[in-house]
C-alpha cells in the first residue's frame, strides 16, 4: 500500500482536491463532494483526500460517515498532528469524550508543543470529571501561549469548579487584561491589574481615565493611592460617594462570603465585654455602609443612627430594619454638629478612608457624652512614618499614631486588638479593634 504525502501527491490529485476545496468553501457543496469522490476512486489510499472528504462529509451533517473517513485518513499519516486534532474536534462533537481524549493525546505525541490541543484536551478532560489531569492540560496550554484570553478562561472555570476562588479570580484578570483595552471599562481594567501586583500598569489606566474624565473621583483617588503622589489626607466625599454607590448593590456578599469580613460580629463581641445597659444608650454607626454593624449595636440601642454618604448603600442598610434614623451626610460635619449627644459611636471599616485621624477623632470625641465609647477598625501599618495610603486605595495606621491621635483627642484607649480585617487576594489584611472612652474630664485647650 502506497501513502501519498501531500508533497509526493500526483500533481493531477493536488489539482482535483485543490479544486473541489474551492467548491466547498464557496458553498458549492454537491460539486466538492463528486471532486473527493472521483479523487479517492482513483487514488484510494490518498490521505489527504480522505481527510479533506471528512471534513466535507461532517459539514454535510454526515458526522458517523466523517469520522470513518478522517480516521482513514489518521492510519494512512500518522504523524499529522493536526489531523489527529480534527479527529478529536470531531468525536467532541459528536459526544463521544474518550474517543476525542484519545485522539488529542495522539496529536500531542505527534508534536508536544500545541497550545490549542492541550486546551481541547483540557475540555474533554474536564467534562469527564478528569479535573486535575484538565488542570496540567489547560496549564500546560498557556505555557506555550500566554496570550490567548480563552486559555485564561479555561482555567479560571477549571479552578472556580474545583472551589480555587482566588486562582480563579486570577486567570480572570490575566485574560481581562489582555489586549485591546479600549473597549474594556477601565475601573475593571485597573482592578485587574491590582489584583496582578502590576500596579504601575494600574497607574496607567487611572492616568488615561483622568485624561478622558478630568476630575474624576475614583480615578483622582486610585491614581494617588498606586502612585503614592499628591496623596490627600482622607478620601474625598465625591470618591466615597461615587464609590460606595456603585459597588453597594454586592457589598454584602462580598464583604461577607469573599472577603471573610467579621468587623461587625467582633465589634458586638467586643462590646459585650463591657457593662453596657441594654436598650440604654444613643448610638451612632458611622459610616453604616449596608448595615453590616445594625444587628450588632441594635441589643444596646435605645436610638440607633446610621450615617453614610451612599444613597445606594443606605437604601439596603433601611431594609435591615435595625436603625431608627438614616442619613446621608458626612461624618465630621454630623459629628461636629451633635455635640455630647452619643453614648457609642461605632466606626467599622471607616477609619481606613481617612489619613490623619484627627479630625474625625476630634469630633467623636465632642459628639460622645462623659464617659462614651468609641469602637472602631483600622487597617494595622507596620511602617513608621503613623500612617499611608495602599494600592487598594485604603489608608492604615500603626498603633503608635492610634494611641496619640486617641490621648490628643481625649479618648482612653480601652482594649487594642490584633484581627484580621479581610481576606484580600488570598491574604489576611491586618487590623487593629479598639475600644476608647471619652474622658469626663477632658478639656480642649
Amino acid at each position: 500500500m502506497t501513502t501519498h504525502s501531500h508533497a509526493e501527491m500526483p500533481p493531477e490529485a493536488q489539482m482535483m482536491l485543490a479544486a473541489a476545496w474551492q467548491a466547498q468553501c464557496a458553498g458549492r457543496l454537491r460539486a466538492a463532494g463528486s471532486g473527493y469522490r472521483r479523487v479517492l476512486a482513483r487514488w484510494p489510499d490518498l490521505a489527504d483526500a480522505h481527510h479533506s472528504f471528512g471534513l466535507w462529509q461532517y459539514q454535510s451533517g454526515q458526522g458517523e460517515a466523517a469520522l470513518a473517513s478522517l480516521q482513514r485518513a489518521v492510519t494512512l499519516a500518522s504523524a499529522r498532528a493536526d489531523w489527529h486534532n480534527d479527529l478529536g474536534n470531531l468525536y467532541t462533537a459528536l459526544g463521544r469524550d474518550d474517543e476525542a481524549a484519545a485522539a488529542f493525546i495522539a496529536s500531542l505525541e505527534c508534536d508536544v508543543h500545541q497550545a490549542p490541543v492541550w486546551r481541547n484536551l483540557g475540555a474533554v478532560l474536564q467534562r469527564g470529571g478528569h479535573l486535575d489531569e484538565a488542570l496540567t492540560a489547560f496549564e500546560k496550554a498557556l505555557a506555550l501561549d500566554v496570550t490567548r484570553a480563552e486559555a485564561w478562561c479555561d482555567l479560571a472555570a477549571l479552578h472556580e469548579a474545583l472551589g480555587n476562588v482566588l486562582e480563579a479570580a486570577h486567570c480572570q484578570c490575566q485574560a481581562y487584561v489582555l489586549p485591546p483595552h479600549e473597549a474594556k471599562p477601565r475601573r475593571l481594567l485597573a482592578t485587574s491589574f491590582y489584583v496582578l501586583g502590576r500596579i504601575d500598569e494600574a497607574a496607567e489606566v487611572y492616568r488615561q481615565w483622568l485624561d478622558a474624565e478630568p476630575g474624576n473621583p475614583i480615578a483622582e483617588h486610585m491614581l494617588a493611592a498606586c502612585t503614592v503622589e499628591n496623596v490627600p489626607p482622607r478620601a474625598s466625599d465625591a470618591y466615597l460617594e461615587m464609590y460606595f454607590d456603585q459597588a453597594s448593590v454586592q457589598f454584602d456578599n462580598k464583604m461577607l462570603d469573599t472577603l471573610d469580613y467579621r468587623i461587625p460580629e467582633l465589634i458586638g463581641q467586643m462590646l459585650a465585654e463591657y457593662d453596657l445597659p441594654a436598650h440604654g444608650l444613643n448610638v451612632l454607626d458611622a459610616g453604616c455602609g449596608t448595615g453590616l454593624c445594625g444587628s450588632f449595636l441594635a441589643p444596646w440601642a435605645r436610638e440607633l443612627i446610621g450615617i453614610d454618604l451612599s444613597s445606594k448603600s443606605l437604601a439596603l442598610a433601611a431594609k435591615k430594619d435595625c436603625y431608627d434614623a438614616l442619613h446621608q451626610v458626612e461624618i465630621v460635619s454630623y459629628l461636629q454638629r451633635h455635640p455630647a449627644y452619643f453614648d457609642l459611636i461605632a466606626s467599622a471599616d471607616t477609619f481606613i478612608y481617612f489619613g490623619a485621624l484627627e479630625p474625625f477623632l476630634n469630633a467623636a470625641a465632642a459628639s460622645l457624652t462623659a464617659g462614651g465609647l468609641l469602637v472602631a477598625s483600622v487597617e494595622e501599618r507596620f511602617e513608621q512614618d503613623g500612617f499611608g495610603i495602599t494600592p487598594s486605595g485604603r489608608y492604615n495606621h500603626t498603633q503608635d499614631y492610634l494611641r496619640a491621635a486617641l490621648a490628643a483627642a481625649g479618648l482612653t484607649l480601652l482594649t487594642l486588638n490584633q484581627v484580621t480585617v479581610r481576606v484580600e487576594l488570598g491574604r489576611p489584611v491586618p487590623g487593629l479593634l479598639l475600644v476608647a472612652r471619652k474622658n469626663a474630664s477632658f478639656s480642649r485647650p
